[in-house]
């Protein structure tokens, strides 16, 4: 199947499909006679491995990382859960920084009038001046 066709069936983008083999987090596509890229179902198992991971919110070289591990049968579930358990720190992580963020707009608007007059301490912290 063409690139396309491989898209619509893994539902990573064919954009995202050359990025991840530009970055080697996938193998290449095989070349047709014509030049076009030939994927095959394996490939497009692949891709949806990959979709599934950075739907939850592995990074590619995590994702990298599982995709060893998948294909590794030696590998220990403790290397899997290891990789899982970084992904989980970094969004707690980044779930902080954005409850941060909403919590100081909040304090900002709350503070804001709202009305027709020039001051507004929204602004007055964007710039620096609290």
């Amino acid at each position: 199947m063409n690139i396309s066709q491989a898209a619509v069936q893994s539902g990573v983008s064919s954009k995202a499909i050359r990025y991840y083999e530009g970055i080697g987090l996938i193998e290449p596509a095989r070349r047709s006679d014509n030049g076009y890229r030939d994927f095959d179902d394996g490939d497009v198992h692949m891709l949806r491995f990959v979709a599934r991971a950075r739907g939850l919110g592995f990074s590619v070289i995590e994702v990298a990382e599982l995709l060893a591990l998948y294909r590794d049968r030696e590998r220990a579930s403790a290397q899997v859960r290891k990789v899982a358990q970084g992904a989980i720190r970094r969004i707690e992580d980044k779930v902080a920084e954005l409850q941060s963020m909403g919590d100081t707009l909040k304090h900002l608007v709350e503070r804001c009038h709202g009305d027709q007059r020039p001051d507004c301490p929204i602004l007055d912290d964007l710039a620096g001046r609290h």
